[in-house]
């Protein structure tokens, strides 16, 4: 009896019961303990890529290939960033009808946000390329209106004229009013160059400069801003104003000389 009491009290039993004990704890605590964030993060990513691939596999496959490749209907997206998406689909561009005209026009949305998301980040896993911006990227805190002003002017107005109202540019195709257009796409418009607009990324107008323009047009397409020089004539720019100066500036000049000649010769043969 002393033997078998002796071996069951020997000193290993005990630590190993305690290191069984700790294992059993750290496999409970790795099973049942909450991911950490990036885990968590990574299993959303991955989510929405897999429910961004079926909706791109239904709406944009026929279009731009099966892996985004492109086709003779539409370009690679290889590369084009959550931007590009989140601009073109956002704002109705995307999916395009089979036939188009010359430039595609924004139209209703068909897309809920999350869908547009979820596209995106199925797009930007095919490579790399501009994100979509956050509020503090373009916002107005901070933006300097008279600053945005001078570069519109020297950036876009040529094409969207002096308060960003739109006009004609070549071959049926033109560009569009920036009025009433959410900061967000005005921002990914000019990181990404969608269609005939050329791209303006942060080496060429930073992030600041890209803030300063958004505030700008905000500030001139506002309800509650007075035009101070009266009516603005469409906003389209000294052409206009020329114009309209040439027409009735001159035509009540050569009113009031009818008026003189006549009254001159009515008086002479009196």
């Amino acid at each position: 009896m002393k033997k078998l009491s002796a071996r069951r009290r020997h000193p290993l039993a005990a630590l190993v019961v305690l290191v069984l004990a700790l294992a059993c704890t750290g496999w409970l605590y790795a099973a049942l303990a909450p991911a950490s964030k990036a885990q968590a993060d990574d299993t959303a990513q991955s989510l929405a890529i897999d429910e961004g691939k079926k909706l791109y596999a239904v709406g944009c496959a026929s279009c731009h290939g099966t892996g985004g490749q492109g086709s003779s209907d539409g370009p690679s997206l290889v590369g084009v960033g959550a931007a590009a998406v989140d601009f073109q689909v956002g704002t109705g561009r995307m999916p395009a009808a089979t036939s188009q005209g010359a430039q595609v026009p924004s139209k209703k949305v068909i897309y809920s946000q999350a869908e547009i998301d979820q596209l995106a980040a199925f797009i930007s896993s095919l490579g790399a390329g501009p994100s979509v911006p956050t509020e503090a990227e373009y916002g107005p805190e901070g933006a300097d209106i008279a600053k945005g002003g001078e570069l519109f002017r020297t950036n876009c107005a040529q094409c969207h004229n002096f308060t960003g109202k739109g006009g004609a540019l070549t071959k049926g195709k033109f560009a569009p009013t920036l009025e009433d257009v959410d900061p967000k796409h005005l921002y990914e418009a000019m990181q990404t160059g969608p269609q005939n607009m050329p791209s303006f990324p942060d080496t060429t107008l930073s992030e600041q400069n890209k803030k300063d323009i958004i505030a700008y047009l905000h500030a001139v397409n506002s309800d509650e801003t007075n035009n101070p020089g009266g009516l603005e004539l469409g906003g389209i720019g000294p052409v206009s104003e020329g114009l309209f100066s040439w027409i009735f500036g001159l035509g009540a000049m050569i009113a009031v000389a009818v008026w003189v000649a006549a009254r001159t010769a009515k008086a002479k043969k009196s």
